[in-house]
């Protein structure tokens, strides 16, 4: 077996690494530092990393034998099987892993890395996520071929789980922008509505008042306006003065709605995850809900699960054995929630001898039957008259035996 060598070797850090590690965050357009934390403290961002990480873990996993014909079967004792189903080691589940890598690819340019724990015979033990940042990853010449590091060791990349966004970077480093305006948006409304950063109206009169006049003035306003116990009563001013109301501007008036665009701006268009998934249900009705869901699972998460897919294969599989083993996610647990298309599919599916009876009760977690392994359409078989069973040796039909009422009726 080739050990791979270890050798020491030290890179210098970019300025947005750097900030990325001591949780500062890197400056925005806005004024606003947005580092990881930051951001996933905007509800929008947050609910967009937990449907996609979630919805990927929440899949059934597994291990599948990839035959000559290019037909698969899955393979429930291999040791990579119980890694994903399982748990991927003494403290992390298989869903906890799978979830957890998928944040770190979602949020961190690193992407999401692991490390596979091998035995001497090469056969995968555990896998380990560490915190973010403990293996470093660059890419040191034209081939872009990565060389990760522990420590500044130099680890195998086949034991070592990556998994990249598009343009190698995370939706949340290419929306960070829109995340700024989103928290400066957050900040105004919650001094706007705590603190009353925007006044009702104000007091305006033509004579100097002086300190001592200001104070008199906003002594009595108070006194005679302000409190439950005032509301409704008549304001009397004096000296001329005069109440100015304060009117929103156009910007102002449209706060929500600008509010509103920046949660599509950052779920929609950063992400990928349709709003309705995050709880904006403007736009969502019984009709193209369903088509929602179809759509994040085709546009958003089947690039993220083919890529996972392929991580997976190349750490806990030797190259050998990537030849004849794949993990695959099973994408018909989207269909569960629909009985009803479910059933009407596998009953398409088995009429047109696609599959057969049997195969479709796996896709419902159903034992197998006697005789269904057979692909045979069951609303064209052989009980039925006229079919080649009942048949004579001519081609000629058979006649159905009579019964006992047809007996009766002919005596």
């Amino acid at each position: 077996m080739r050990l791979w060598p270890f050798r020491t070797e030290k890179k210098a850090l970019t300025d947005d690494q750097i900030l990325e590690m001591l949780g500062s965050g890197v400056p925005t357009s806005t004024g606003l530092a947005v580092s990881v934390e930051t951001a996933l403290r905007v509800p929008a961002v947050a609910a967009a990393v937990r449907t996609i990480s979630e919805a990927a873990a929440s899949l059934a996993v597994k291990v599948v034998e990839i035959a000559k014909d290019g037909t698969e079967k899955e393979v429930t004792d291999h040791p990579a099987t119980a890694l994903l189903k399982d748990e991927a080691n003494e403290w992390t589940s298989g869903f906890e892993f799978i979830r957890s890598i998928m944040v770190d690819a979602l949020c961190r340019d690193s992407g999401g890395l692991a490390r596979v724990t091998r035995s001497s015979d090469g056969r995968p033990l555990e896998i380990i996520r560490y915190r973010p940042g403990f293996i470093n990853v660059d890419y040191p010449d034209d081939t872009l071929a990565p060389r990760y590091r522990t420590n500044g060791i130099v680890e195998n990349p086949g034991n070592i789980i990556h998994l990249k966004g598009t343009y190698d970077k995370a939706p949340l480093t290419l929306c960070r922008e829109a995340i700024a305006v989103a928290l400066v948006m957050e900040q105004h409304a919650a001094k706007l509505f705590g603190r009353g950063a925007r006044p009702g109206g104000v007091i305006e009169t033509a004579k100097t008042l002086g300190d001592e006049g200001v104070k008199k003035m906003v002594k009595g306003w108070r006194a005679a306006m302000e409190g439950s116990e005032n509301a409704g009563k008549t304001a009397i001013l004096w000296d001329g003065a005069q109440w100015k109301q304060m009117q929103l501007s156009s910007v102002d008036a449209q706060f929500q709605q600008l509010r509103q665009f920046q949660i599509i701006e950052i779920v929609a268009r950063g992400f990928g995850v349709p709003p309705s998934m995050v709880g904006d249900l403007t736009r969502a009705t019984w009709s193209n809900s369903a088509e929602m869901q179809r759509q994040f699972l085709q546009l958003c998460l089947e690039p993220w699960l083919r890529a996972l897919e392929g991580a997976l294969r190349r750490a806990l599989f030797t190259k050998d054995d990537r030849k004849k083993f794949a993990v695959r996610f099973d994408r018909d647990d989207f269909t569960n929630v629909d009985l009803t298309a479910r059933a009407t599919a596998i009953n398409s599916l088995v009429s047109s001898r696609v599959i057969n009876p049997n195969e479709g009760r796996t896709w419902l977690d159903m034992p197998p039957y006697d005789g269904g392994d057979e692909y045979a359409n069951p609303n064209t078989g052989s009980s039925q008259p006229g079919a080649p069973a009942d048949r004579d040796e001519g081609g000629n039909p058979i006649p159905p035996k009579p019964t006992d009422d047809d007996e009766k009726e002919e005596s």
